[in-house]
Formats: C-alpha cells, sequence, structure tokens
C-alpha cells in the first residue's frame, strides 16, 4: 500500500497527454480535472457518485470521479468528453436524437454511452442498454431521447417507446433484486 502525505506530484494519463500534477492525497479526481487541467466536462451534481454527471472514462470504462482519488488515477487512462473532440459517433447520435435539455447531465451520459459502445461493439439487446444507462441520472427527463441516441449510434433506428412494457420491466427488475437481498 502506497502512502501518501502532503502535497505529491502523480502523473495523470488524460484525453491521451500525461500531465504532472501536484495533489494532496484527498483531492478528488473530478477537482484535479476541473480545477487543475481546465476539463470541465465533468460536472459535480451529487458528490456521492448517484448522479453520474462526473462520468469519465477509465482504462475504457465509466468512472464516477467523484468516487475516484486523483492518486488513484495516476497510471490509468483517463478520457474526458473533451477529449472526443466533437466528433465522436455519440455526440453525432445525441445532437440527432435531441438527447439532451439543460446539459447538466449529457457529457456523464455522453461517456457512458461511448463507454458501452467501447465494451459492446455489436449491438446489445435492450436489457443491457438500459442497465448501462442506469448508471447516470438527468433531472429533465430526456431518457427516451439518451435511449434513442444510443440506437443511432450503433446506426439502428430506435424502436418505438413502449411505456406499459417498460414499466413491466422495471417492477419485475425491483421485484428480482428484493428476491435477492
Amino acid at each position: 500500500m502506497v502512502r501518501y502525505e502532503g502535497k505529491t506530484v502523480i502523473t495523470l494519463d488524460v484525453n491521451g497527454g500525461r500531465h504532472e500534477l501536484a495533489v494532496r492525497p484527498a483531492d478528488l479526481l473530478l477537482d484535479v480535472l476541473r480545477e487543475q487541467l481546465g476539463l470541465t466536462g465533468a460536472k459535480p451534481g451529487c458528490k456521492n457518485g448517484d448522479c453520474g454527471a462526473c462520468t469519465v472514462i477509465m482504462d475504457g470504462w465509466p468512472a464516477k470521479s467523484c468516487l475516484v482519488l486523483a492518486v488513484e488515477a495516476a497510471g490509468h487512462s483517463i478520457q474526458t468528453v473533451e477529449g472526443f473532440g466533437g466528433a465522436a459517433a455519440v455526440q453525432q447520435a445525441f445532437v440527432q436524437e435531441n438527447a439532451f435539455q439543460c446539459g447538466y447531465c449529457t457529457s456523464g451520459f455522453l461517456m457512458v454511452c461511448h463507454a458501452l459502445h467501447t465494451q459492446h461493439p455489436d449491438m446489445p439487446d435492450e436489457l443491457v442498454i438500459e442497465e448501462w444507462l442506469q448508471s447516470n441520472l438527468c433531472r429533465c427527463t430526456s431518457y427516451q431521447e439518451i435511449r434513442n441516441a444510443v440506437y443511432r449510434m450503433y446506426q439502428k433506428e430506435p424502436p418505438p417507446f413502449d411505456c406499459s412494457d417498460s414499466l413491466s420491466r422495471i417492477r419485475y427488475h425491483t421485484a428480482e433484486k428484493a428476491e435477492t437481498q
């Protein structure tokens, strides 16, 4: 186990660039990205891992940067929404489907959807998509558009939304989780 005291110089690999930074052991990756590197795409929402507005990709997987200490991120590849450069398929899909309203949660959803596509290069089934999207919250309720953007990202036509089917799946999964606890 490594013990850090006072300020420590670490190297972070962010969006393909290496950055030497002086951080305290308690500094969150979210705060270091925003305050020291000026990468403000990851947003401080709840700061306890519930909302997903701070989501980045670490080693190919979504990570909530409000739950990761900066010192823990050293030695890992980190990608923020700024690393997309505006040309990622997921960004284009979000624009085509108007999958944002106020925009606060958008960067977190973009990161989750991009990681979904990376980890599942072939179109996953609806339950896998639903599971991945559950990690983030949108307070403006544009979930249907976000779901459609996932289909668009895979170059598929989004199916029509059946509210009754969605509610029955939610009830089923809630009951299933209650049985396993």
